[in-house]
């Protein structure tokens, strides 16, 4: 685990292990419950591929599909005998699908690791790429910074939870030219008033992924406190803006050019964050999962 010091721009190298160490009086963690589903189907003749992104509501569902040219507007496969058509091609390129009855993401289908696993899913990854906290289906990606935490340590720490559903938009790069040009796709998220009470009590609050930053920037507050609520955000959090309600980061390495590493930057800022970087290659540290 490699520790920046924001303040004094330092950088220091431990366990997570010792992530206890960091976590001050008053602190609290705030961890994505969010669960990964099934959400890489195949059609019933193997030759189409979906992941599915999002239910519009009346079994439509946004969906990434490969390969594209084979399922133009009005085209039509069947899905685990459920039989679906392409209604719309999105400007992005998904397609809206509709079936003819509901498709249940628990059953069936693969989690969709992320392509550099460079693999197929197996049965196992069902609950290996998920958090142990994981509770809240509706992810197609795991919130990669909480894989870490075992049961036991979390117990030792003051936590509460957030949701916020993992949609692939948040890995897309940036390609624009000028970066605030870049649109993010939305995300939904929930705060509970548990989870509302507990950080507007904490001294520190101390997110877990960059996903727990997201609903902590996103969400709505009435006179400065925190709301339970649900909701969906675009935020894209970058350079020069600050984060105005985190004070303390745990999360994974991300690449260059993208919306996740931008926001680290936004966070520690942009030259301390390339100096570790340039830290990170010479210590081989690992990126992603």
């Amino acid at each position: 685990m490699m520790v920046l010091h924001r303040g004094e721009e330092r950088i220091e190298h431990r366990s997570f292990m010792d992530l206890p160490s960091f976590v001050k009086p008053g602190d609290l963690l705030v961890l994505n419950d969010t669960r990964v589903v099934r959400a890489r189907r195949f059609s019933d003749d193997g030759m189409i591929e979906f992941l599915v992104l999002e239910n519009l509501g009346g079994n439509r569902w946004r969906s990434l599909v490969k390969p594209g040219r084979k399922m133009r507007a009005g085209a039509t496969t069947t899905v685990d005998g459920i039989n679906a058509r392409v209604m719309e091609i999105c400007a992005d390129g998904s397609r809206v699908v509709q079936l003819d009855a509901e498709l249940n993401l628990d059953q069936g289908g693969d989690v969709p690791l992320p392509p550099y696993m460079r693999r197929a899913a197996d049965a196992q990854d069902q609950e290996r790429y998920q958090t142990v906290y994981a509770q809240a289906p509706g992810a197609v990606a795991a919130p990669t910074a909480g894989l870490h935490f075992t049961p036991e340590m979390l117990k030792r720490l003051p936590h509460a939870f957030v949701t916020l559903h993992v949609g692939t938009g948040t890995f897309a790069p940036v390609k624009t030219e000028n970066i605030s040009e870049h649109q993010m796709h939305a995300e939904r998220f929930t705060v509970s008033t548990d989870a509302a009470a507990a950080i507007n009590k904490a001294k520190r609050v101390f997110a877990i992924g960059t996903t727990s930053v997201r609903v902590l920037e996103a969400a709505a507050r009435q006179n400065g406190e925190l709301t339970a609520q649900q909701g969906s955000t675009d935020i894209f959090i970058r350079p020069p803006q600050r984060l105005h309600y985190v004070d303390a980061l745990l999360t994974n390495f991300h690449l260059p050019r993208s919306t996740l590493s931008m926001l680290v930057s936004a966070f520690a800022g942009r030259e301390f964050v390339l100096r570790a970087y340039a830290e990170f290659i010479r210590e081989r540290y690992r990126l992603f999962s």
